[in-house]
């Protein structure tokens, strides 16, 4: 069998072309003839015409450009293929890349006759990123199948062929890859016996730019004979994206009196068509300006980079004297590089003319007036100031500061947020008698600094006149509290001392009188001419009324003023302590068994509500003994506390026995109570009392709360 000869492949190209939207499809842009052929002469000669290429971008051919797979060949403008010097070889194939900014296309020249010559077709494809380079040995030549997106029915259409001149008898053409076996499948397909490639649908390059597709030749049982070889399609874009601005609101700030030329803010668009095309080339511009005042173009828009500039001089950025210190820019982007075929989106760009603090805070007058009563505090005036800087900025704030006429800093000033206003407030009474005026000097300035050319000036302070009026003022105690220390139990009638009360009003002549304010047990008179105390019960230190030995009664003094004014003086009466209560005992009540082997009764404990000498320590003693002597015994445990106890066991029954308790007072004093000790029986760890009356306690219970009671000591 002779060798094969090596397989001629060559992708056929149509209908390739740029820049066309999506609704001009009705003349189709490319060449009119995609395939030629061209006998191979003994030579081609220099500028002697080839054969004539027919190419239209269905837009005029503006900027018609050719490029020619090899170096010896051009394309005049008017589509005459020459060669650039006398040649006889060049290969069995010519490539023709006609490209306007609205289309491009691709022409296959066959040489009939021609050798095979393997040159480079990289500068060709350009815009193909991954084209394959045809290599000597591989039989298999492809190149890329470039197709337009939003191509419209119908459907299948061709879209290249695949060539081979010297095929098997029966050999096949296989297309695999993505977009054919592989998802999104069935997009393209090839006639396995014509080699003819097309496409079955609408293609979407925003969706799949490229599809990488592999080219094999089978025989008849589909063992593979050549190949497989990367055959790339390029989804070629159309302008059918309109620019989106993604990132607003845009919002920019600019400080006013800013140079001419102050960068503002940039916008930036996205536009999704090939950004390698003009389709996604934008330029900017500014469609609209609100408000239009001063000049109707304060701001320039750099049409390629989108940055936002001020055009204007800084004397016309004045914030004060604008209309609205905030504009509004209709920005639009345009693709096509602005050309007027190109499609536009549009943003709203709104710019703010920032204050600065230019302008200082001027009071609306000189001098302002006030009057206050004596002994009252709060706001007595509202100073108001004019400032032209922004209200919502430390450039309007006022802050005010009392400079003079405050030694007592009887006086202070804080700044309502709201108005701006000073307001001027009393904080300590004043007195009328010692000032009946009083006049302040009071500067204002912004939170913010001025500006280096502004400074502030006389208008930034004022003064202000303060009238203080005269008020009928309350009688005052001195001191106050009163002080005074008595024994309790003195004598009914007896003088504690005589109050004194002035009257702060002392340019006026009234007098005073006095009364019980809050007496709360009774015990206070008070003369209402001179101010004498004395009392009218016995005082008594135990009295619930005396917290700590100390009483305390209130009084008022009345002046005879219209209407009368009040004043309140409080006396503190410290009671020293008397012998005047006994101490008392407890418990009263016991318990014990008829057959108990421990003779113990009851620890009896003594109080005393007087205090200390007064009180312990206490003597205990059995007062009298209505049984046979040497029954009951009771023993001393310490200063409050003494053990009744039995000297034998008597039988079942109540005994009242007399206890005298007497405290360590001078002269002492004594109280006698009665001791109830019941007699139980007590059998089986049962106590039984119901004979000696109904108490139920026992004795050990009654002896733990005794010892208890002791532990506290």
């Amino acid at each position: 069998m002779q060798p094969r000869t090596p397989l001629a492949l060559c992708v056929l190209l149509s209908q390739v072309f740029l820049g066309t939207s999506a609704d001009d499809l009705d003349c189709t842009p490319g060449f009119q003839q995609k395939v030629l052929h061209i006998q191979q002469p003994a030579e081609f000669i220099e500028d002697q015409a080839v054969l004539n290429l027919t190419f239209s971008d269905c837009k005029g051919n503006e900027k018609l450009h050719y490029e020619v797979s090899s170096p010896h060949f051009k394309v005049n403008s008017d589509g005459t293929l020459v060669a650039l010097r006398n040649i006889t070889a060049v290969g069995r194939t010519l490539f023709v890349h006609a490209r306007t900014p609205h289309a491009e296309d691709m022409a296959e020249l066959m040489i009939d006759g021609g050798k095979d010559i393997q040159g480079s077709l990289q500068d060709i494809f350009k815009f193909a990123r991954t084209s394959p380079v045809p290599r000597q040995k591989r039989s298999i030549v492809v190149s890329p199948i470039l197709i337009p997106e939003n191509q419209r029915q119908p459907f299948p259409r061709d879209v290249g062929k695949v060539v081979d001149s010297d095929r098997p008898e029966g050999s096949k053409f296989r297309l695999t890859g993505k977009g054919v076996d592989q998802e999104p499948k069935g997009i393209f397909r090839i006639n396995e016996n014509t080699g003819s490639v097309s496409v079955t649908r609408t293609l979407d390059r925003e969706t799949i730019a490229t599809y990488q597709l592999f080219v094999e030749t089978t025989d008849v049982s589909g063992k593979t004979l050549e190949g497989p070889v990367p055959l790339e399609v390029i989804v070629i874009d159309q302008n059918d994206n309109r620019p989106i601005f993604r990132e607003g609101p845009y919002i920019g700030h600019v400080m006013e009196g800013s140079p001419t030329g102050t960068t503002v803010m940039r916008m930036t668009a996205f536009d999704a068509d090939d950004p390698a095309t003009d389709n996604a080339l934008l330029r900017y511009n500014i469609r609209q300006q609100t408000p239009d005042k001063p000049s109707p173009n304060m701001f320039y828009i750099d049409p390629e980079k989108g940055d936002i500039v001020t055009v204007v001089s800084p004397a016309l950025l004045d914030r004060e004297t604008l209309e609205n210190p905030k504009y509004e820019l209709i920005i639009e982007a345009q693709d096509m590089a602005g050309l007027d075929v190109g499609l536009t989106g549009t943003a709203t760009a709104t710019i703010v003319i920032d204050d600065k603090n230019d302008h200082s805070p001027k009071f609306t007058k000189k001098e302002f007036q006030a009057t206050v009563e004596e002994g009252a505090v709060g706001v007595i005036v509202n100073l108001t100031v004019e400032d032209k800087d922004d209200p919502t900025t430390g450039a309007w704030r006022a802050a005010y500061t009392i400079i003079n006429g405050n030694p007592g800093q009887s006086f202070e000033i804080h700044t309502n947020p709201q108005t701006n206003e000073g307001m001027l407030s009393v904080v300590k009474p004043l007195d009328y008698e010692i000032s009946a005026f009083h006049t302040l000097l009071i500067k204002v300035e912004n939170e913010d600094p001025l500006v280096p050319d502004v400074s502030y000036g006389p208008s930034s302070t004022a003064t202000v006149h303060i009238t203080v009026l005269d008020v009928n003022e309350g009688p005052v105690f001195y001191p106050d509290p009163m002080m005074v220390t008595k024994k309790e139990n003195i004598s009914v009638g007896s003088v504690l001392l005589t109050v004194n009360a002035t009257d702060p009003d002392s340019l006026q002549h009234q007098t005073i009188r006095y009364s019980v304010y809050k007496d709360p047990a009774g015990w206070l008179n008070i003369n209402p001419i001179n101010g004498t105390i004395d009392t009218t019960a016995v005082l008594d230190r135990e009295s619930p009324f005396v917290h700590n030995s100390v009483y305390t009664a209130l009084f008022l003094a009345i002046d005879s003023g219209n209407p009368p004014a009040t004043g309140t003086g409080t006396l503190l009466i410290t009671l020293e302590d008397v012998n005047d209560n006994a101490p008392f005992i407890y418990p009263t009540v016991a318990e014990v068994c008829d057959d108990a082997k421990n003779l113990s009764v009851v620890i009896l404990g003594a109080s005393d509500k007087d205090l200390h000498p007064n009180t312990d320590p206490f003597k205990f003693e059995i007062h009298k003994q209505t049984v046979p002597d040497k029954v009951w015994k009771i023993s001393k445990i310490n200063n409050t506390h003494a053990l009744v106890s039995l000297l034998q066991n008597l039988n079942k029954a109540n005994y009242n026995l007399p206890i005298m308790v007497t405290d360590s007072g001078k002269p002492p004093m004594a109280n006698i109570t009665d001791l109830r000790v019941q007699v139980c029986s007590c059998k089986n760890s049962k106590v039984d009392c119901n004979a000696a009356g109904t108490l139920h306690l026992s004795l050990g219970l009654l002896l733990l709360l005794s010892l208890i009671s002791l532990s506290g000591l």
